[in-house]
């Protein structure tokens, strides 16, 4: 049955890019978005429906029903484009590939070099990351707690409503995410890895947009340049923070596939004619990627200042007043009923019910968000320091920085920053009431390794170009639109909540207005790398780029979290390939005093058995599920509910003594106490208690 299912995912594959041909223009990035938009749009509402039914966990369901939500909307998205212009997707590829040879073969020295090292490093980036996709168990910290908790909760009770699970991630985060994994996951054959499929293709979809964002970016300019478009795509494929997403279940990664997506559609929709004559497809396409964009994460409210920019750019600014309230009315039309089908049904709504607040109960509240800083005033000044912080914490050579060398030079460059800060009385390591970790100039090797910001490329291109847009040296409107976009988001992510080591992954989505700016490179006549004897900024602009592949190559070989190879850190801890590692070892990396005790818990309970679980917020609970996932796991101790009844129907009880006391016959698994000070939250006593 897994090679039926597994040929019905890639019949659905080749029907969906089927139903793009014929809604999209005849443009090889505009099939692709399309395709990818329609596609996991289906499936979302597929697995809404679904969840309602109880056929969550169900496979022959799940293959069927895609199909039939993927014609609807397709046939909806045709009506609405009843001009369209039919085209063969074959000999579009192949008509693209032959302008790309041409393309490169017709470079000067400079430029070739340049997309020399940069395609190179992206393919070995591609073919190890692809590797460790398929080869390698996820293990992030809010999997292992909540997010792929959740899945098999969902899977286990068929269906997706709210139950009460132990950590407050697993009800209150947007489910819309879940339908695409469970998707992935049982068309595969029950593939674990499967779960990081959607956010693997997130990558490569905001890679694509980048890509065509700056070619319709050049079309408004009356300058298109595959240089500007490759380059922009090429070097935010290698920006640190995105890149170490791209094989992992973290969810940011996946709000910027959709924030690419609305973005492309925006400017898309500015470069599709005249400003009587646009085609109005983009903006549909537009508000059915808000609506996906919002139903996945809350957070995506805090970029609706930048949207609304880019808006004002794309959409708003016309002729006249009639032409803008068409357009207006247009949009909104569609982001209203992006907003229904894709963000209300995905769980706002429950957590509002089930806790008085769309995001979640008020102690999660307290902990992640404005609140925890109490008055307006204070709000205003600590995250006025968040926004000098994260400016300093994106100061770093991140990847090179993994080694002893490199962190050494990475010290030594930031010590004029340090010096700034004490003259200035800044008190950013000092201040601690608006911080989940207190700020520190050298962060700790455990942020940094897995959660960098944007490395050299940021350092040394985007923000200098940034500021030359901003005080108006180079003169460009949709860079001084998006740069505005870039500073909303940036203060956003200051002041909604405390600082958090931690926050680099947030910032990929900040990335995306940034690394726009360097389509200057070959679009703005006065930064052009494509003009001869500017021997000292090709020279600048090469070591950025040598730079940023080398940052991008060391994040991916020496991520502790994902290893190829062996390694031993700086800081002396020795950590294995992650190819070759135990299953339980390498989902707990992140806490490696409680591998013994799950260890062993994987050794004493069979894998069909059923188990409660007494355990607390911070636990991991997703290992426990054993190694095909087979494992029923029932929580009895949900967040902030009080304990509950041990069910009838458990074989064993897992649990911490500090939520139930241990009894004469349970066997102590304990905790590992001589790694304790190297887990950043330290691991219970655990205990197994057998019932049956």
């Amino acid at each position: 049955m897994t090679l039926i299912y597994i040929l019905a995912l890639f019949l659905f594959v080749f029907y969906v890019g089927r139903l793009a041909a014929r809604i999209c223009r005849r443009s090889l990035v505009d099939w692709l978005l399309t395709s990818f938009l329609l596609g996991a749009g289906s499936v979302i509402l597929t697995g809404f429906i679904l969840s309602a039914l109880y056929q969550t966990n169900t496979t022959p369901v799940w293959a069927v029903s895609v199909f039939v939500t993927a014609t609807v909307l397709g046939r909806i998205l045709r009506w609405l484009v009843p001009d369209h212009e039919r085209f063969s997707v074959s000999l579009l590829i192949r008509d693209r590939r032959h302008s790309m040879r041409r393309w490169f073969q017709a470079l000067s020295t400079f430029p070739k070099f340049l997309f020399t090292i940069l395609f190179g490093t992206l393919a070995v980036i591609a073919v190890t990351n692809l590797l460790l996709v398929f080869f390698t168990v996820p293990n992030e910290w809010d999997s292992m707690t909540g997010h792929l908790n959740r899945l098999m909760q969902y899977m286990q009770r068929g269906t997706m409503r709210h139950f009460g699970g132990t950590n407050w991630n697993i009800d209150t985060y947007p489910k819309s995410v879940c339908t695409l994994q469970i998707y992935s996951f049982l068309m595969t054959g029950r593939f674990e890895n499967g779960f990081k499929f959607i956010h693997h293709l997130s990558y490569w979809i905001a890679i694509v947009s980048v890509f065509g964002i700056i070619q319709r970016i050049g079309v408004s300019r009356g300058a298109v340049s595959l240089s500007a478009s490759f380059f922009c795509a090429l070097c935010y494929a290698l920006l640190p923070d995105f890149l170490m997403q791209a094989i992992t279940t973290e969810t940011d990664i996946v709000l910027t596939a959709y924030l690419s997506l609305l973005l492309y559609m925006l400017f898309s929709y500015q470069a599709s004619g005249s400003p009587q004559t646009r085609d109005s497809r983009y903006l549909y396409l537009a508000g059915m990627a808000f609506g996906m964009a919002f139903g996945h994460k809350i957070t995506f409210a805090l970029l609706l200042p930048s949207v609304f920019v880019i808006m004002i750019y794309t959409v708003f600014l016309s002729p006249s007043l009639a032409i803008t309230t068409r357009r207006t009315l247009r949009l909104a039309g569609a982001i209203l009923v992006g907003v229904c089908l894709w963000t209300l049904p995905t769980g706002y709504l429950k957590n509002i019910e089930a806790f008085g607040h769309p995001i979640g109960p008020p102690t999660a509240l307290k902990h992640q968000s404005v609140e925890r800083a109490g008055s307006a005033r204070n709000l205003f000044e600590q995250g006025s320091r968040n926004v000098i912080r994260y400016a300093y914490d994106h100061a770093n050579l991140d990847g090179i920085r993994n080694v002893r060398a490199g962190a050494t030079l990475n010290h030594a460059m930031r010590q004029p920053l340090v010096i700034l800060e004490d003259k200035l009385h800044m008190r950013l390591d000092e201040e601690t009431d608006f911080s989940i970790q207190p700020f520190a100039f050298d962060r700790k090797f455990m942020f940094y390794n897995a959660n960098p910001y944007w490395g050299a490329i940021g350092i040394g291109l985007i923000f200098p170009l940034l500021i030359l847009v901003l005080t108006g040296f180079v003169r460009s409107t949709p860079h001084l639109f998006i740069g505005m976009a870039l500073l909303l988001h940036f203060a956003a992510l200051s002041y909604s909540a405390p600082y958090d080591p931690f926050k680099g992954r947030y910032f990929i989505e900040t990335g995306l207005f940034g690394i726009l700016f360097l389509g200057l490179l070959f679009l703005h006549a006065r930064l052009s790398v494509e003009v001869p004897k500017r021997v000292v900024w090709k020279g600048y602009v090469g070591l950025v780029v040598v730079l940023g592949c080398i940052s991008a190559l060391m994040c991916v070989f020496l991520n502790t979290r994902a290893l190829p190879f062996a390694w031993t850190a700086p800081d002396g801890r020795p950590f294995p390939s992650a190819f070759s590692s135990d299953r339980i070892e390498q989902m707990t990396l992140g806490r490696p005093d409680i591998f013994r005790p799950y260890k062993r818990f994987d050794e004493l309970v069979p894998a069909t058995a059923t188990v409660a679980l007494g355990t607390i917020n911070d636990d991991y609970e997703y290992p426990l599920y054993g190694p095909t996932l087979s494992r029923r796991l029932i929580p009895i101790n949900p967040f902030e509910q009080g304990l509950r009844p041990i069910p009838k129907e458990a074989d064993y009880l897992f649990f911490a003594s500090s939520v139930i006391r241990p009894q004469a016959g349970d066997i102590r698994l304990g905790t590992d106490t001589t790694l304790r000070s190297i887990a950043p939250v330290p691991g219970e006593d655990y205990y197994l208690r057998k019932l049956k």
